[in-house]
């Protein structure tokens, strides 16, 4: 998947909309996605155990189980892409349950094809940086934060962001966990952070500051 331009990935289109849904095909395709369409939930389920798309783009109101029920049996079913919610009927108590059942957006149809496009890119984009910021804590600092940290303090950070306790991520690294603690003391001081949740919040802000 490449998301530089925001114009490629693996993408399921699920809408019983048939006229609906084939345009929004050609127009994903035509910016070079893969595209497979369904017309129900069930069929998109039974898809996902062959094949993991990048991103789900999902019509909420669906023949049988609704497009909120199947976002809610996505995770589940060990999907961690974004899904975007589409609907003719996105008023705010719906777009509200859609966000807090998993949506990484909800897109109001009828909608402009290209603004369309455009949104799904993005949202590819923003998915594939945070998934990199989780397995590089220490990137996520930016150069003057990281710069901060010495070598071992950057391998105790990955350890200690990944929910590592002071024994395992001593393991990990083969020191003690005295040390471990040691180092998360000074990792702390440095990054200005009270305890080690304050530590992830620290982490978690410089990312939402350097995704805007």
């Amino acid at each position: 998947m490449s998301t530089d331009a925001g114009q490629s990935g693996d993408l399921f289109i699920v809408d019983d909309d048939a006229p609906v849904r084939d345009a929004m095909a050609v127009a994903f395709e035509r910016c070079g996605y893969r595209v497979s369409m369904f017309g129900d939930g069930p069929s998109v389920l039974q898809a996902l155990v062959q094949r993991q798309p990048d991103l789900i783009l999902l019509e909420s109101h669906l023949p049988g189980p609704s497009g909120l029920d199947v976002l809610r049996q996505l995770a589940s079913r060990k999907f961690h892409g974004p899904v975007v919610i589409i609907s003719a009927h996105a008023d705010i108590p719906m777009a509200v349950e859609a966000i807090k059942s998993g949506a990484a957006d909800v897109i109001e149809k009828p909608c402009d094809m290209s603004r369309l496009v455009a949104q799904v890119g993005a949202t590819l984009s923003a998915h594939v940086k945070r998934r990199a910021e989780r397995s590089d804590p220490v990137a996520a600092l930016g150069p003057d934060g990281a710069s901060l940290l010495t070598p071992r303090e950057r391998d105790v950070l990955h350890e200690l962001v990944r929910g590592a306790s002071n024994k395992e991520a001593g393991r990990s690294l083969g020191i003690s966990p005295r040390t471990i603690e040691v180092h998360r003391a000074r990792i702390m001081e440095k990054l200005g952070a009270k305890n080690a949740a304050d530590l992830v919040r620290v982490i978690y802000d410089e990312r939402r500051l350097g995704m805007r």
